[in-house]
């Protein structure tokens, strides 16, 4: 009998009939730095193990499809209704289709969930610093047809500001878009800065419009028993950070 994946799900009021989460590491096959529910295929790991934990992930999560997998490369393209086998580049996915699993892959970088109030339409983000920076989640919003106001947002599993340290530049080229973002870094003791990538998407989502923002309670980089951590560890597995809607 194959082992369940645990996951998260997301805390947030979507409605009934959205599901929606992040795996976590345990129950997979995988071993060594990507022990042991590693989801991702691009990271080395054995295509054999990648493909059962895939297997996994989907029966535990009750996925009514096969995920939508992205080629993510920090950007900021979204795709609308996404169909088809090939895993385009984008870190943005957005459909009104139920039964359509759109997923992205994480190890520190911010997932970012998304549901329309009346459940009609859902999305996910991947925001590493770049992509946040660049505007993948207003990007995200902007594909709904719903109204900003209407939509929902859930941070999933990333890197605290405790943990996460970032050089001058990337707080500059924050503070260039908006000057408001000064009191997401904290200076430390090393002539560094430590980024709140919750606090910078709740600015961002809020500056789109999103009123009702949830989730963010989480350090990838201090939990190594639920999460990987690029960070922390190297080169090492993913979480996938899913959506799907149920069929009427």
């Amino acid at each position: 009998m194959t082992a369940a994946c645990n996951w998260i799900a997301a805390d947030w009021p979507a409605l009934d009939g959205v599901v929606a989460g992040t795996t976590l590491r345990h129950n997979g096959v995988s071993s060594g730095r990507f022990d042991s529910l590693n989801l991702g295929a691009h990271v080395g790991d054995d295509a054999a193990a990648v493909a059962e934990n895939r297997q996994r992930f989907r029966l535990s999560c009750d996925l009514p499809s096969p995920p939508f997998w992205l080629t993510q490369v920090h950007g900021t393209t979204v795709v609308a209704e996404p169909a088809g086998d090939v895993a385009p580049e984008a870190d943005a996915a957005v459909t009104a289709r139920s039964g359509v699993t759109c997923v992205v892959l994480t190890a520190d970088c911010l997932p970012v969930l998304f549901a329309s109030a009346d459940g009609r339409e859902i999305g996910v983000a991947h925001a590493g610093w770049r992509g946040l920076q660049a505007g993948v989640l207003e990007a995200t919003v902007a594909a709904f047809s719903s109204e900003p106001a209407g939509v929902l947002a859930w941070l999933g599993p990333a890197i605290s500001q405790t943990a996460f340290e970032v050089g001058a530049e990337v707080r500059q080229e924050f503070l260039a878009a908006d000057p408001g973002a000064d009191g997401c870094f904290a200076a430390n003791d090393r002539g560094r800065w430590q980024a709140d990538l919750y606090a910078l998407a709740r600015m961002r989502l809020s500056a789109a419009g999103v009123q009702r923002i949830s989730g963010g309670e989480f350090c990838t980089y201090g939990e190594p028993e639920h999460f990987f951590s690029y960070r922390r560890d190297g080169p090492c597995g993913r979480m996938a950070s899913f959506i799907y809607r149920r069929s009427e």
